[in-house]
């Protein structure tokens, strides 16, 4: 008697395809970081030196970044240039070595003033990031002949019953995107001709207190990275 045919094996499952864009949505609301913001300032730094940005532009997209909180906000920021600089290309002309800038990220610096006083000036390394605390206090950042080994800086200050002065030199760039609360929040504005030199962000906010940063007059970097 002949044996009866088996059964065939069912067809294996189909895997199930990945939840990409609920995880791009989740990583979108996370919280950006220094690192972060810094990332994307060296982007459009590097656009802008390779002419896909005008400086108007380059600006509004540097003030965007450093009032981001989330690196969902940051990615349009980006997402119509190159995300690594293109260096070495042969239809690219090189630029000089001693003009590029370092990438490295120094850790940040803070000046607390808390019924009392604090005051940063001379000749001292600025750091990418300074923060400035002033309580029923003063703050004092003299950064006219302070070396530069960053091209974007960023000074975030809070002002509360006290008062923040920054004073530059005439030949750097001077932004300011901050608040005042029943106080002052006074940044001198300015562009420097030359796309090389520093360039200072002033961030923050006062509270009953008063912020003030604004160009030094007859202070300038003769050499702007040292």
């Amino acid at each position: 008697m002949p044996e009866a045919a088996s059964a065939p094996a069912p067809a294996p499952a189909a895997p199930a395809a990945p939840a990409a864009p609920a995880a791009s949505a989740a990583g979108a609301e996370l919280r950006a970081s220094d690192a972060d913001r810094d990332r994307i300032a060296d982007i459009l730094r590097e656009a802008l030196a390779e002419g896909r940005l005008q400086p108007e532009e380059h600006a509004e997209r540097i003030d965007a970044v450093y009032r981001a909180k989330t690196l969902g906000e940051l990615e349009p920021l980006v997402r119509d240039l190159p995300t690594a600089p293109a260096r070495g290309a042969a239809t690219a002309s090189p630029r000089d070595a001693e003009s590029e800038w370092p990438r490295s990220l120094p850790e940040s610096e803070n000046l607390v003033a808390v019924f009392g006083g604090s005051t940063r000036k001379g000749r001292w390394r600025v750091r990418r990031r300074t923060n400035a605390l002033a309580v029923f206090g003063g703050v004092e950042i003299d950064l006219t002949e302070a070396v530069f080994e960053q091209q974007e800086i960023v000074i975030h200050v809070v002002a509360a019953f006290g008062g923040v002065e920054i004073k530059v030199p005439e030949n750097v760039s001077l932004r300011g995107s901050g608040a005042g609360i029943l106080g002052g929040f006074d940044v001198t504005t300015y562009e420097a001709q030359d796309p090389d030199a520093p360039v200072i962000h002033v961030t923050g906010f006062a509270v009953f207190g008063g912020v003030e940063a604004k160009p030094k007059r007859g202070k300038r970097l003769k050499n702007l990275r040292a």
